[in-house]
């Protein structure tokens, strides 16, 4: 069982995902937390619904306060694990050295691929087409200091097809990261992950494969 704090900044689909997850007995985690940058996040909107405790954390100038402002509400949810699901804002370092591989992300890409500062959603998919890619996917990692660099949990690739556009494309990856996110996550919460440096090892017999698909 592991407790677990959501962190979003738009409409939270992952969250979502996360969250049915929960609901249908596939990840054992308890959910203590909403997280977002900006009032208008429409993940909270869902949190409520749910009757999910909520904070917004406004970034604002100052990266030592921002991080402490977040120990503040992740403490007093006594959360354990943190999974940031279209979150746009860099976490800071003393929340990553206070839930030291406990703070999961997702990527639209097979990382290290277009991965890094300015590549998230949209920019992605077209980055990913613009350079004529037959293959794409979904990464989950987790998360160091730098944008994207963490230590891969999870891949699972992508066809790009030869009418794909940015949304189309975008689609079947988001479809990925709604299946894969939960089983990340159960990973952890089953004690099957574990890491050192950067290689982590699942155990287990049914240890999940990356599903390559058949080249176009």
């Amino acid at each position: 069982m592991i407790r677990l704090a959501l962190f979003a900044s738009g409409g939270g689909s992952n969250m979502d995902a996360i969250l049915k997850a929960i609901d249908a007995g596939r990840l054992d985690a308890t959910p203590v937390l909403v997280v977002s940058d900006r009032e208008t996040a429409g993940a909270l909107d869902r949190a409520r619904k749910r009757d999910l405790p909520v904070a917004v954390v406004p970034p604002g100038d100052d990266a030592a306060e921002f991080g402490r402002a977040l120990l503040d509400v992740l403490a007093g949810a006594e959360a354990d694990t943190v999974a940031l699901a279209g979150y746009l804002r860099k976490i800071p370092e003393p929340v990553l050295w206070a839930y030291p591989n406990r703070v999961f992300n997702v990527h639209p890409s097979l990382l290290p691929s277009f991965g890094g500062p300015g590549l998230y959603g949209r920019r992605v998919h077209q980055a990913v087409l613009d350079y004529g890619c037959r293959i794409s996917g979904a990464t989950i990692h987790l998360v160091e200091a730098d944008y994207d660099t963490g230590p891969v949990v999870l891949q699972e690739s992508v066809r790009v097809l030869p009418d794909d556009t940015p949304e189309t494309l975008a689609a079947r990856v988001l479809a990925v990261e709604h299946r894969l996110y939960p089983e990340a996550l159960s990973l952890l919460a089953s004690g099957r992950l574990s890491v050192e440096g950067r290689r982590i090892t699942i155990t287990g017999s049914d240890a999940p494969n990356p599903s390559i698909p058949s080249p176009p």
